[in-house]
């Protein structure tokens, strides 16, 4: 359940949840408008949530090495 929560929850609230918030806010970031590198930072750290629900809850299962 919590690799559900690390996995799914937390990119899903950052990029639809808080979607609303960052649409409002009128700055730039680099010379791109705010909404654009909100959801270019959650390319990334959805990236880095998989990975650390790889890390946490299934690198202990070794393949079988064919």
């Amino acid at each position: 359940m919590f690799r559900l929560l690390i996995g799914l929850g937390l990119p899903y609230l950052g990029v639809v949840g808080l979607l609303p918030w960052a649409a409002s806010v009128e700055r730039y970031v680099l010379g791109v408008p705010f909404i654009y590198g909100w959801i270019f930072l959650w390319f990334v750290l959805t990236s880095a949530c998989l990975w650390l629900c790889w890390t946490l809850f299934d690198r202990h299962i070794v393949e079988d090495p064919a």
